[in-house]
């Protein structure tokens, strides 16, 4: 059970990012705003930041983490661009100008799925940026899978995905114990129907994340999550599932041991915050005290 009333909740806020084009990205500010940014958090593919409150919020007491709703997704307003989207470079480069706005140096960077990818792209292509990443079940497939064919499940599902509902309600009613929300607290999923929906002029809610966006998430992997591992500077720490991860761990003997931890969390399926929340609050104090 979540107990609301320990939480410090965040604040909402906007931010423009130079050289990123129209609109804003959104993002949740928790703690103690005297106090340096200790941690940057980034969202799976579909979700958004407000789907992770719970969890992080604890933290908040201790800790000052912003956690961003990245493109096309939440309350971010950047544009979106379809046409030929091969990789998952334009999620990074919105990070990497996140943090260079908030002029943040030597943070933890941290995510969950596709946003924990992102993470360690950026860790990558600048590594001042970040002091360690701890990364939940990032998506790295497999080296030798060059590209995921349109006929994913993940990508048609995608494209399937009711878009609109007549309430939120009926969209958590719709989604209680089903498909990819079979195990999420209910405090969980209706933090994720609030800031996943918006209103539409004829008063039925629509999805922030579009079918389209979100489908061509799952395809884009022209980026190379492996040469990101071997060219970061930083400790990593990988938590994976236990069961239907997206860190496909073939590969990993060619990376540093040494500086890349990789762990399971027993019991877990991709969706380890939602399920073990201790668990992903005990893995991030760790790392920023580290």
């Amino acid at each position: 059970m979540i107990d609301q009333d320990t939480e410090i909740q965040p604040i909402q806020r906007m931010i423009a990012l130079d050289g990123r084009g129209a609109g804003e990205m959104a993002y949740l500010d928790f703690g103690n705003q005297d106090r340096p940014v200790d941690l940057v958090f980034l969202h799976a593919n579909g979700f958004n930041a407000l789907t992770y409150r719970h969890v992080l919020a604890p933290l908040a007491k201790r800790f000052r983490i912003l956690a961003v709703d990245q493109r096309g997704h939440g309350l971010t307003s950047l544009d979106i661009d379809l046409v030929g989207r091969r990789d998952w470079l334009d999620l990074r480069d919105d990070l990497l100008a996140f943090v260079a706005a908030h002029n943040l140096h030597g943070v933890v960077l941290s995510g969950h799925s596709m946003g924990a990818t992102a993470a360690l792209l950026a860790a990558s292509e600048q590594p001042d940026c970040c002091r360690r990443l701890a990364l939940f079940d990032p998506v790295i497939l497999p080296t030798s899978m060059e590209r995921v064919s349109a006929e994913s499940p993940m990508i048609v599902g995608a494209k399937r995905r009711r878009a609109v509902f007549p309430s939120r309600a009926a969209a958590i009613a719709s989604y209680t114990g089903r498909g990819a929300f079979k195990t999420w607290p209910e405090a969980i999923l209706a933090d994720y129907v609030t800031a996943g929906f918006r209103e539409t002029p004829d008063g039925e809610v629509t999805l922030t994340c579009a079918p389209a966006w979100e489908a061509s998430g799952f395809a884009a992997h022209g980026h190379d999550p492996w040469d990101a591992l071997r060219q970061s500077a930083c400790p990593i720490e990988i938590l994976r599932a236990e069961t239907g991860s997206t860190f496909h761990i073939e590969g990993a003997e060619a990376v540093d041991p040494g500086r890349i931890r990789v762990s399971v969390a027993p019991g877990s399926t991709h969706f380890i915050p939602m399920e073990f929340p201790d668990l992903i609050r005990s893995r991030l104090a760790a790392a920023i005290e580290a």
